[in-house]
């Protein structure tokens, strides 16, 4: 710890942070140590298939529930007090669950989108998860309830909950206006808008992400293994710059031969003892 506070000290940070730091909020991680083998749904697989819609908007439309509840930790909590010092720049995260912002943060790039809106792939028109949970909850009624308390249920970190009795639930489309000018709705495909595995991320919030990692003079990374190109170009970008990079994380990651500095432990701690002593 030590050594990265005299890495970071004087230094005005970006941070880069992952699945990692919400862990002690109660959502799990994709690839830590014990993360158990999850197969993620792809983009292709969601706007082709419709039994895979239906799947998918059956297992998030538990699991939502349980982000909505969700809390910041101390790990947030230490990234918001810095920024209010003039220690952190921003946040680059590679989650979806707002517990930046919740925690006072507040130039965030959320560079895989956000759990609590949802988009329509035909009209792009935007409504609230909010929203779309009431209709869904009209058209499958007594759904949730047949399934079990939320608490009991593995929930995955994109807001699914691990359910396998999917095939009777209806999925919403979009209720829009034609934007051709129909008599009915648009009718158009709606998917929640985070970026899914096979899709790209928009190349602004990238450019946003990229500008703020050359406004700082480290980067740091917090609860991210980097296995996805989307988080691990920064790393490479601020490298190649010889911008010093630390990542702390739990395990190893695929930047860490990039990394002037690696500390294997916990986030929530470490950015605690960071908010203390830079």
């Amino acid at each position: 710890m030590d050594d990265v506070i005299a890495a970071l000290a004087g230094r005005r940070l970006a941070v880069l942070t992952g699945a990692g730091l919400s862990t002690d909020s109660g959502i799990p991680d994709y690839r830590g140590p014990d993360s158990p083998p999850r197969t993620p749904m792809t983009y292709q697989q969601f706007v082709a298939d419709d039994a895979f819609r239906r799947h998918y908007w059956a297992r998030n439309h538990v699991g939502w529930r349980h982000v909505h509840r969700t809390l910041p930790n101390a790990g947030h909590h230490a990234l918001a007090e810095l920024e209010d010092r003039g220690v952190v720049v921003g946040v680059i995260t590679q989650n979806v669950d707002l517990l930046h912002e919740a925690a006072g943060s507040r130039n965030v790039i959320d560079l895989h989108g956000r759990y609590d809106r949802v988009v329509c792939l035909r009209c792009g028109t935007v409504v609230s998860r909010t929203e779309l949970a009431v209709r869904l909850e009209a058209l499958n009624p007594g759904f949730v309830e047949s399934i079990g308390a939320v608490g009991d249920i593995e929930i995955a970190p994109d807001a699914d909950a691990v359910i396998s009795a999917t095939a009777h639930f209806q999925v919403a489309s979009c209720w829009a206006p034609d934007p051709d000018g129909g008599p009915g709705p648009c009718g158009g495909i709606l998917k929640p808008e985070i970026v899914y595995f096979g899709e790209n991320v928009p190349k602004e919030r990238v450019a946003r992400a990229f500008a703020l990692v050359d406004s700082a003079d480290a980067l740091l990374v917090a609860g991210s293994s980097l296995t996805v190109m989307s988080g691990l170009r920064f790393v490479r970008h601020a490298a190649k710059a010889q911008v010093p990079v630390v990542i702390v994380n739990r395990g190893a990651t695929r930047g860490d031969d990039l990394a002037t500095l690696t500390l294997d432990a916990g986030t929530s701690e470490t950015l605690a003892a960071l908010a203390d002593r830079l």
